[in-house]
């Protein structure tokens, strides 16, 4: 296995991992590494992100849900206006420098991080 396919598997391997235990995995996870590890820019790691967790954020759902972890009414509610965000953030990454959207995306996760620890 080549070196950049090990630490492919290894991003994924932390991204499912990640998806399964908190919910959290392809932005917070996989983006990063793309980045850092394999030298991706912002909008090539967040396609590729995005792909990769449509099949892991179907997987983790689909085995929370068998253990009765869902609220399928809620996620419907949040899922359809999603629809347009997605639409909106997509535009609005397009119009953005790639280290704009970095810079926007790395304050996002310090905040988190300081929220998830202190509040």
């Amino acid at each position: 296995m080549s070196a950049r396919l090990a630490r492919l598997a290894v991003i994924g391997t932390a991204g499912g991992a990640f998806s399964g235990l908190f919910g959290i995995g392809g932005g917070t996870v996989i983006v990063p590494l793309l980045i850092v590890w394999l030298g991706y820019g912002e909008r090539l790691a967040t396609g590729t992100s995005l792909c990769a967790i449509a099949v892991i954020g179907a997987l983790a759902a689909a085995a929370h849900a068998l253990h009765g972890n869902v609220d399928v009414a809620a996620a419907a509610v949040i899922g359809a206006p999603a629809l347009a965000g997605v639409v909106a953030g997509v535009a609005l990454q397009q119009r953005l420098s790639e280290r704009a959207v970095a810079g926007i995306f790395s304050v996002v996760l310090v905040l988190s991080a300081i929220k998830l620890a202190f509040f």
